[in-house]
């Protein structure tokens, strides 16, 4: 298996998060974890593209990207098998602001749905919320200072 291409927005309200919520088996035991909105680049697509589609597509709505943070790289196991994620950061806004007010969002992918909620950073920052990607913690650390 090779390295999977992905790409997640941030969206950052009042020092709070929007976060993807998700319970189960991950690489650092089971329970609840999260991680931001995005998906998989697909062949011929810029990260960015990915991104605006991915929104819509599991979310229905349109954001705006902001600016580009980082790339991450997460190497990861799960039981024995061995995760590869490089992972495009960016910050995005949302177009409609209405949005902001919204407690809790539903995303659909394929059969799967979930659902996003706005997190408090502090939460994420101790340690008291899972976040993935790897690395992603320490990236929103430094964005707060």
């Amino acid at each position: 298996m090779y390295p999977r291409a992905n790409t997640l927005g941030l969206i950052i309200k009042d020092n709070h998060i929007l976060l993807e919520e998700n319970e189960g088996k991950h690489s650092k035991g089971i329970g609840y974890y999260y991680r931001p909105i995005g998906g998989t680049i697909e062949l011929g697509e810029k990260s960015n593209e990915t991104l605006i589609r991915e929104f819509h597509e599991e979310l229905g709505i349109e954001v705006i990207i902001k600016r580009y943070i980082t790339c991450l790289e997460n190497i990861f196991r799960i039981d024995e098998n061995i995760g590869h994620e490089i992972t495009q950061i960016y910050l995005v806004d949302f177009k409609d602001t209405k949005l902001y007010n919204k407690e809790r969002f539903t995303l659909v992918e394929g059969e799967k749905t979930t659902s996003a909620k706005w997190l408090k950073i502090d939460e994420i920052l101790s340690g008291k919320k899972i976040l993935y990607p790897n690395g992603l913690t320490d990236v929103l650390y430094e964005m707060q200072n």
